[in-house]
């Protein structure tokens, strides 16, 4: 069981529900934050074949993403759940519709975030900004690498250098495209 402060209507729920006193696990502070010790602390506790019994679904997850997060990781464990107020149980077949939409929600989520990241992308490129994560080797440092490369230097000898991680430099050569210059045999 989990809940959020204030317990006492929540506790005599889920007692009554049939949960274990010793397996009550809460929070005082707000569902709205990540850092949730006692959230942390019930799902660790739980293991497969184990039911996680809420009061509420809104006392579980911070938003919808995030409940739907937790329940998603909740039955890939193999572990049940059971919202006593939505009256939610995973075990029986109704249940089990209703995680399988949780899921489709999830995967209909994570599709629309991507969409939306790669408009902004887009969006961002038409107007001449270059989205995603920055150059990990400065353009400058890079052309002086590729003119080492180009004049016989070792990938090894190059990363040692200019204090760059081989995996780094061997990343970056690729996503520009460069490759070694083929040697002329006799």
């Amino acid at each position: 069981m989990f809940a959020t402060e204030p317990v006492d209507l929540q506790r005599d729920a889920l007692t009554a529900a049939g949960v274990d006193q010793r397996h009550l696990y809460s929070d005082k502070a707000s569902g709205a934050r990540d850092d949730r010790a006692g959230l942390k602390a019930c799902l660790d506790y739980m293991n497969a074949g184990d039911t996680l019994v809420v009061w509420k679904l809104d006392r579980l997850g911070r938003s919808l993403p995030h409940l739907l997060a937790i329940v998603t990781d909740l039955k890939e464990r193999g572990i049940a759940f059971r919202s006593l107020t939505e009256q939610m149980d995973t075990t029986t077949p109704h249940g089990e519709l209703l995680f399988s939409l949780f899921g489709a929600l999830a995967q209909y989520e994570r599709a629309l975030t991507r969409e939306r990241i790669m408009a902004g992308l887009a969006a961002a490129k038409r107007r001449g900004r270059q989205g995603g994560r920055p150059p990990t080797i400065a353009a400058e440092k890079m052309q002086l690498i590729v003119a080492a490369l180009s004049n016989g230097a070792s990938k090894a000898s190059v990363s040692r250098t200019f204090s760059v991680p081989r995996s780094t430099l061997t990343d970056t050569l690729e996503r520009i495209g460069w490759s070694a210059p083929v040697k002329d045999t006799p």
